[in-house]
């Protein structure tokens, strides 16, 4: 986080946060709400699609305490929030985690049509703002080509020997309770990540893919209203800041703290907006979306306890068949 803000002048950030007009904030965070609701059921429609009837509640809260997770440790929320449905409606890990990284997979398609997308639309803008941005790490490849080659072959082999010896021992290894474990994982895990195949209404599903990207675009697009320095930028301008926003968030850092703000401000100033305004910017709208996040995930965290609490209670009630 320091990095994104040394060299600039604290005073005038500070300045741009007090004086933000923060009504423009407040509905951005309302539609934030509606945006983890459609997220939350385009879930569950995966869940339905893999044969498990999940209220929808169950599956919100289990999604909210994954987003607080992130925020400590970074894209752990995933499992973690696999692992609360488990406890409160009986999932398999497995089988839901499939679905997560089905829903990471479509999440990254669209990220890359949004970036194909701007780079048609502002081409003169970001086309040397990327390759400042990757130049370094493109010349550090470049330098370090040999050693990489050599450790991709040494990778390419490890995995064609253990695929080898794993054919040659299956028989042996089929006798084993560990290796049929972990074939049932594998089996539970591709059938969430192939869920999306039997949906019962493709096109809801599409919709609220859409619906939430939509959200995500209005909020970036909306909060430029709350600062005078970026109150005209236009419906391109919140493209971009939504599109490399998006890998600032993606990043393996706690709720991307720190890449965010230097993504966004760094976007920012190929519109022509000064540093701290940039800066300035990222930070109430990340800081608006974490207290949001805590807020309803801390929600969603006490009643996820209650209800896993509730389910142990009912499964320690069935009473045990006799031993023969």
């Amino acid at each position: 986080m320091w990095y994104a803000v040394r060299g600039q002048d604290l005073s005038r950030i500070g300045h741009y946060i007090v004086t933000a007009n923060y009504l423009w904030l407040g509905i951005t965070m309302v539609l934030s709400v509606l945006g983890y609701f459609s997220r939350a059921y385009r879930w569950q429609m995966q869940l339905t699609a893999s044969r498990y009837k999940v209220p929808f509640w169950n599956v919100y809260h289990a999604m909210m305490v994954g987003y607080l997770a992130n925020i400590v440790l970074p894209r752990m929320g995933e499992v973690i929030r696999c692992s609360v449905l488990r406890r409160t409606s009986g999932v398999p890990v497995e089988v839901s985690l499939g679905t997560v990284i089905t829903e990471r997979v479509i999440d990254v398609l669209v990220l890359l049509l949004l970036l194909g997308s701007i780079m048609l639309l502002e081409f003169n803008k970001f086309w040397a703002f990327l390759q400042s941005l990757f130049a370094d790490k493109y010349d550090s490849l470049a330098a370090n080509r040999t050693t990489l080659l050599a450790l991709v072959g040494i990778a390419v082999l490890l995995l064609v020997v253990f695929g080898y010896l794993l054919f040659r021992n299956l028989e042996k290894l089929r006798q084993y309770t560990l290796f049929a474990k972990v074939v049932g994982f594998v089996k539970g895990l591709l059938a969430g990540v192939f869920s999306v195949r039997k949906l019962e209404n493709k096109g809801l599903f599409l919709l609220h893919t859409g619906f939430t990207w939509l959200v995500y675009y209005l909020m970036d697009y909306l909060a430029f209203k709350c600062f005078p320095e970026t109150y005209g930028l236009d419906a391109k301008a919140g493209l971009a800041v939504l599109t490399f926003g998006a890998f600032g968030m993606a990043a393996p850092v706690q709720g991307g703290i720190g890449v965010f703000h230097v993504m966004v401000q760094s976007t920012l100033l190929v519109y022509g907006i000064s540093k701290e305004a940039g800066i300035a910017y990222a930070l109430v709208v990340h800081g608006a979306q974490t207290l949001l996040v805590v807020f309803m995930g801390g929600i969603s965290f006490i009643a996820s306890a209650i209800k896993s609490g509730k389910v142990a209670k009912s499964l320690a009630s069935v009473p045990l068949a006799p031993l023969p």
